[in-house]
């Protein structure tokens, strides 16, 4: 058990122990290790560290909610069916299936342990939820830029605030949504400036109504981008001083994730 007070070791171990449970010998052999989102966890450990939830209960929630986020990114990996699709592609899209039901058994068996029915309902609204926002995002028609960003927002940060609401620590929801939505929208522009394939950019660039052109689509995600950024800064300053540690780190994160990045880009 980790004694929960949250530092860059403790986020460490707590990422060790989070891969130790997702990873499975058969599963490497065919599909990359999954992506634990340092982020979410930093927030999640953050929530924690100010209830007065026992140190078993308050990593028992962090590790069960990260491998609910986890089971949700996997199955976001799942390509379409194409006719041409060799063996080993159907192989891997059948593997990353199962690996996201895999990783989600996983968090209903460790609240089983600690007979939390209240939280294993938490968790699974929001899957639901998120989902039911997936399917709205991405395949039905959205009137405006601004409420493609409102549903990507939900999407990303829900499944904790949907916990912080449980713990009745939602101070840091504001805070939360605004980070999620730009490191979002920088992942999907770095995506789709490396030639990778962004269910983002695919969207917008397919409904024409929203933005236009790909290149109206990505002058609109960097001035998004940016004003959020800014969003962000003034809102992280606005968290109490019982936060100073996230404070500091997401400080950090906004300087190495956005503005250097602005700054690689502008030399």
């Amino acid at each position: 058990m980790i004694k929960l007070k949250s530092s860059d070791n403790d986020i460490k171990q707590l990422k060790q122990k989070i891969a130790s449970k997702v990873r499975h010998p058969y599963l490497v052999r065919f599909i990359p290790e999954p992506t634990i989102d340092e982020d979410k966890l930093v927030i999640l450990s953050s929530i924690m560290d100010h209830t007065n939830l026992s140190d078993v209960k308050k990593e028992q929630y962090i590790v069960t909610t990260m491998l609910v986020q986890i089971a949700l990114d996997t199955h976001d990996l799942v390509t379409l069916t194409e006719e041409d699709d060799d063996k080993d592609t159907v192989r891997n899209r059948q593997l990353t299936v199962l690996a996201g039901d895999y990783f989600s058994g996983l968090y209903y068996y460790l609240l089983s342990q600690l007979d939390d029915i209240p939280m294993i309902h938490t968790l699974a609204g929001a899957i639901k939820e998120i989902n039911e926002l997936k399917m709205e995002l991405y395949y039905k028609d959205v009137e405006s830029f601004q409420e493609f960003l409102e549903g990507l927002k939900k999407i990303e940060s829900l499944l904790i605030q949907r916990v912080a609401s449980y713990v009745q620590k939602t101070t840091i929801n504001d805070m939360a949504g605004e980070w999620l939505l730009a490191k979002k929208l920088l992942e999907e522009k770095r995506t789709y400036q490396e030639g990778n394939f962004s269910p983002l950019f695919d969207v917008l660039t397919r409904r024409p109504g929203i933005l236009g052109n790909n290149g109206q689509v990505l002058v609109n995600i960097e001035q998004t981008l940016q004003n959020h950024i800014n969003r962000l800064e003034t809102t992280v300053s606005q968290l109490p001083i019982h936060f100073n540690w996230l404070k500091s780190y997401v400080h950090s994160a906004i300087h190495h994730q956005f503005n250097q990045r602005q700054i690689a880009e502008e030399g």
